[in-house]
């Protein structure tokens, strides 16, 4: 899969069939939008392509009106973005910078420049409900016009439902704040997790009996806030039980920096700069400011004792299972 940071350059444009989107956790009715995308682009002897964007236009407004908190919270990182329309086939990933030149395209603008003459699009799948250019003036109607006009195809997605439930990023986004994974993997497909590169912390961790490996959060507004129960992928052949804290850390930065701090029990290498994925399983509870560090390491111990006994219960019911069958 090539990733193209703007619109590829003019040797790059070769014809393509695309769909457009945040594409944020890249849920069931994503895959079906791109499922179907890469056939027509098969039968048509296309590209598949996928335009997404960075930042979230909304985030982008929210920043805009001076209010940061009307941003949606994230579901997945950049890199767990691209990882999971690698996994769907897709051939390009145009990541469009969303500025204030972009936002003040009007929609003919975008049509001619950026798919016609900067993508070359011949087949474009979007969703019932899709909108674009200035003001969001632009519409389905708008797009089927257009590619008569220019000579390319327009087809529309219905909404995926699950269990009569419309499958989208909002639900998702609802779901991993209540903490209710088990509906959170129905929707996206999969297990919700976070991935990056261990970096440097602080290394305070390690002076109180708990050290961590630290993943950088690059937006503030992650889908999740607490502390939970994890499973770390990517240091050995089997997932490695741990206890995960993701928030600003109020009792010992003040600079509103997000990070994601992973404990993993009874296990000790040097992981700095490994690729790891950390896999959300149980909330435990909210992020607390503590008075002092002795109540900020009893809470951790307290976190760390209930994440252990997480795995000993879930042990305990698979060794039964296994047991009686």
């Amino acid at each position: 899969m090539k990733v193209f940071r703007g619109l590829p350059n003019a040797a790059a444009r070769a014809p393509c069939a695309l769909t457009i989107g945040n594409f944020d956790g890249v849920h069931l009715g994503h895959q079906a939008l791109l499922a179907r995308m890469s056939e027509a682009a098969g039968k048509l002897g296309l590209d598949s392509a996928v335009m997404t964007f960075e930042p979230h236009p909304r985030e982008y407004f929210a920043r805009v009106q001076g209010d940061p908190a009307k941003a949606p919270a994230r579901i997945a990182n950049l890199r767990d973005k691209l990882r999971s329309l690698n996994q769907a086939g897709i051939d390009r990933v145009i990541v469009q910078h969303f500025n204030a030149h972009f936002a003040a395209l009007t929609p003919e603008e975008f049509i001619r420049d950026i798919l016609v003459d900067g993508l070359h699009v011949k087949w474009l799948m979007i969703g019932e409900d899709f909108c674009f250019g200035a003001r969001r003036a632009g519409n389905v109607a708008m797009l089927i016009e257009a590619g008569q006009r220019y000579g390319f195809q327009v087809e529309t997605l219905p909404t995926v439902q699950h269990d009569g439930t419309r499958i989208s990023s909002s639900a998702i986004r609802m779901a991993l704040e209540a903490g209710n994974f088990t509906q959170a993997h129905q929707m996206l497909g999969h297990p919700y997790a976070i991935s990056g590169h261990v970096i440097h912390g602080k290394k305070l961790g390690r002076t109180i009996g708990f050290p961590t490996l630290n993943l950088a959060v690059t937006h503030k507004h992650p889908a999740l806030s607490g502390i939970y129960v994890v499973q770390v992928h990517g240091l050995a052949a089997q997932p490695l039980p741990g206890v995960a804290s993701i928030g600003v850390r109020p009792t010992v930065d003040d600079s509103g920096r997000v990070l994601l701090e992973t404990h993993l029990f009874d296990f000790a290498a040097n992981c700095y700069g490994k690729l790891i994925r950390i896999e959300f399983l149980k909330k435990l509870r909210s992020e607390q400011k503590y008075t002092d560090l002795p109540s900020l390491t009893a809470a951790i111990a307290n976190d760390a004792n209930n994440a252990r006994a997480y795995f000993r219960d879930a042990s305990a019911v698979a060794l039964s299972a296994t047991d009686r069958i």
